[in-house]
């Protein structure tokens, strides 16, 4: 893949606008330049309807940029879209230098990001997915050995030689992320918990929340996938509820579709949740754009209907006017600052009201010497009645089923 995270990249920027969302992802493709660390020493816009299918500008647009390229000594040219095969290879043709596309640099930044061992997993899926369509006659180098005897026909090109280590790693990294996809169920299937999962677009301040409500120390900066790999930590409600909250990665426009499905396994997690809050950024001018966008990743991962507060964060910039979303449930939206604390306790309260309870009605009774397990409950629980016995004492309230489970020896009825 590239090497976006050496500084020594100069890259002339390229894209294709015909509206204002255009224009946005095209900023957009100037924070990814700057996350990735590249020296953008120019930039290049081309108006028209249609994407041209071999040099993806018009062939005249494609020449002017080959000339910028020269002039401003660049070495690579970054486009805001996927490129096909054929497109790279007549722009590297024409400009004589490095082509990166969008879905290069952003698999190239979460490359960078991936710190645990199933995010790296997912990365090189993702990378080696994307890889495998643009392999071209020169073929790539690999570090891994080849296969050995009878893995290969006589008179095989290194080309073709690539492809069959790339098919085999790409079949060995998904099954070690079925694997992974295993042992999450089991994890997720075995927690006591209500789980809380902060979804939202890159950079609109989920993990400064997360750490705001749990003291998680998740790192946090002003840049695109600053956190990658997800976090879960406790989290005590108002209403004396446990909950575990958990920070995802975030999303952007145009998110490339192999890191979709190679991330699937992470992305579980927001499936599995027993609530959503979507952080948006209220100091952004394209809010109602990536809470669209956002909403359309949670339809795909088929999270759409569980239920869901909108927490429009930053409002210390932006201001409360900020708020107001057409189109969504005014009662679940709430206007934060994670930076400030301003509002938390607001966004804490509906958290309680929204988030399906936890808790059953239950009657128990429990011998003195198992008096560890009446603390337990009372923290853990509303106690409604609660009477002392000759050799025990009788319970009523409502219960974390968790905690339930864990005594149902002690359940009358």
């Amino acid at each position: 893949m590239i090497s976006t995270s050496d500084k020594s990249t100069r890259a002339l920027l390229l894209s294709m606008c015909n509206d204002i969302s255009d224009e946005d992802s095209f900023q957009e493709l100037r924070l990814l330049a700057q996350t990735a660390a590249v020296e953008v020493v120019g930039e290049a816009v081309q108006k028209r309807n249609k994407i041209d299918p071999a040099y993806y500008v018009g062939r005249g647009k494609a020449e002017e940029v080959a000339q910028a390229v020269k002039a401003l000594g660049a070495n690579a040219v970054i486009c805001d879209d996927e490129l096909s095969p054929v497109q790279i290879r007549n722009l590297e043709n024409l400009t004589g230098v490095q082509i990166i596309d969008r879905t290069m640099l952003i698999l190239d930044i979460f490359a960078q990001r991936a710190k645990t061992s199933e995010g790296k997993i997912q990365v090189e899926l993702a990378q080696l997915q994307y890889m495998m369509p643009r392999l071209t006659g020169k073929g790539i180098e690999l570090s891994q050995e080849g296969g050995g005897i009878g893995t290969r026909g006589p008179g095989e090109t290194k080309l073709e030689t690539d492809r069959r280590h790339i098919r085999r790693r790409i079949h060995h990294l998904k099954e070690e992320l079925k694997n992974v996809q295993k042992s999450r169920k089991i994890i997720i299937q075995s927690r006591s918990y209500p789980v809380i999962s902060l979804v939202g677009y890159t950079n609109a301040g989920k993990s400064t929340l997360m750490n705001a409500l749990t003291d998680a120390d998740v790192k946090t900066g002003d840049r695109l996938f600053e956190t990658l790999d997800t976090t879960t930590r406790n989290l005590v409600l108002p209403d004396g509820r446990k909950v575990l909250l958990s920070d995802t990665v975030g999303f952007i426009r145009k998110l490339p579709h192999h890191l979709v499905e190679a991330f699937r396994a992470t992305l579980e997690e927001v499936k599995e949740a027993d609530l959503l809050i979507h952080v948006a950024d209220g100091s952004s001018p394209t809010i109602d754009e990536d809470i669209f966008v956002v909403n359309s990743v949670l339809k795909e991962l088929g999270a759409e209907q569980t239920p869901i507060i909108i927490a429009i964060n930053k409002i210390d910039i932006s201001g409360d006017a900020s708020v107001f979303i057409e189109g969504y449930n005014k009662d679940n939206t709430i206007g934060i600052s994670a930076l400030t604390g301003k509002n938390l306790d607001k966004l804490l309260e509906a958290i309680c009201r929204i988030l399906p309870s936890n808790r059953r009605k239950a009657e128990l009774f429990i011998p003195y010497d198992s008096g560890s397990a009446v603390d337990e409950i009372h923290k853990n629980g509303l106690i409604n009645e609660i009477e002392y016995k000759d050799d025990g004492v009788k319970i009523k309230g409502e219960i974390d089923i968790a905690i339930l489970k864990k005594y149902e020896k002690y359940l009358i009825n």
